[in-house]
């Protein structure tokens, strides 16, 4: 068994989404994982320990609301880590 947030995957896969249109932000591994933790910080965290808890919680993320608040934090977190990337 093991203690997961599946919000990590929900954040990851959408930021892959959102860049991939977004050819003027950086999406070196750095930017994405920056923009990753202020989107996390900002989101309430899907703890699951068991399959049957992930399948419950994946049901969440079909909810339109959720994907809205999804793309807002990590747009909020994009133009945060546009201004001032933390690489050279």
């Amino acid at each position: 068994m093991e203690l997961r947030n599946l919000m990590e995957d929900e954040v990851m896969n959408t930021i892959d989404r959102v860049l991939k249109d977004r050819d003027e932000v950086c999406g070196c591994d750095k930017c994405r994982l920056d923009i990753a933790a202020i989107a996390l910080n900002n989101l309430k965290p899907k703890y699951v320990v068991t399959e049957k808890g992930g399948l419950y919680a994946k049901v969440d993320t079909l909810d339109y609301q959720y994907d809205v608040d999804l793309v807002k934090e990590i747009t909020k977190a994009i133009e945060i880590v546009d201004k001032e990337p933390h690489h050279e």
